[in-house]
């Protein structure tokens, strides 16, 4: 079990080698993965979620992490992404939110609910976006991107829905809201407004599981492989990079 939690803290951590890194409210740092992440560091914690709870880990000696305790969510948990001192998770049933002030012992300060769906989630400013997706173990949901208003945490709002094909993972960087779709490929959106996101490119040509921007570098998952490219302001995209996954 600890070779298994040092590995993942490993994982983690190179996720951040690339400067991808931001700072929480306590001053402490997360590691930044992708919005299909299904664990998070923040300061000296690891959280994890499996099918029905989020997990927390205490790793001040990395080598060594010490399991602190297990919260119940009762429902099926897809994803973890950390954002301004709490925790963001995607369920099948919806999105919750969790305080960790007390990063020992996370606190539940809301849920957004939603029709029975796969749920990645990715949050900046003040806004959280949600992908909805059918699929094997989501075939009652919908295909959908939807905005929430978190300005107050307790309380998230719908703001509006957007139609999509087959949302996987999404990622934001400025102005940009990266959405990849799998066998779709990648569309890049304007969300200057989030009343009235704009779809500005689209690209077919590869298949896109999630997304992880950062200072105009994408890597995004695929079918065949996990790719690097680098992007610009015009959401031109050159191949950098290929690690081919053999089938």
């Amino acid at each position: 079990m600890k070779k298994i939690i040092y590995s993942l803290v490993l994982m983690a951590f190179i996720y951040a080698c690339k400067g991808d890194s931001v700072s929480m409210d306590n001053g402490s740092s997360v590691g930044r993965g992708g919005s299909t992440a299904r664990f998070t560091i923040a300061g000296n914690y690891l959280y994890i979620v499996d099918n029905l709870s989020l997990k927390v880990f205490r790793i001040t000696e990395p080598q060594n992490p010490v399991f602190v305790k297990r919260v119940a969510l009762n429902t099926v948990v897809e994803t973890i992404f950390p954002f301004e001192g709490h925790l963001l998770v995607g369920t099948q049933t919806g999105m919750f939110i969790f305080s960790i002030s007390n990063p020992e012992n996370p606190s539940r300060v809301a849920v957004y609910s939603h029709v029975v769906s796969c749920d990645p989630v990715v949050a900046e400013g003040n806004y959280a976006y949600v992908t909805l997706r059918s699929g094997t173990n989501c075939n009652r949901g919908l295909n959908s991107l939807d905005v929430v208003d978190i300005r107050d945490m307790s309380k998230p709002q719908l703001l509006k829905s957007y139609p999509m094909q087959s949302p996987h993972g999404l990622g934001v960087d400025g102005n940009l809201l990266f959405v990849t779709e799998g066998d779709h490929g990648l569309k890049v959106f304007d969300k200057t407004n989030p009343n009235d996101i704009k779809l500005i490119k689209s690209f077919n040509d590869f298949t896109a599981f999630d997304v992880i921007p950062d200072a105009n570098v994408l890597i995004i998952t695929g079918k065949q492989g996990i790719y690097q490219y680098s992007y610009n302001a015009q959401q031109e995209l050159k191949l950098l990079s290929k690690i081919p996954i053999e089938s």
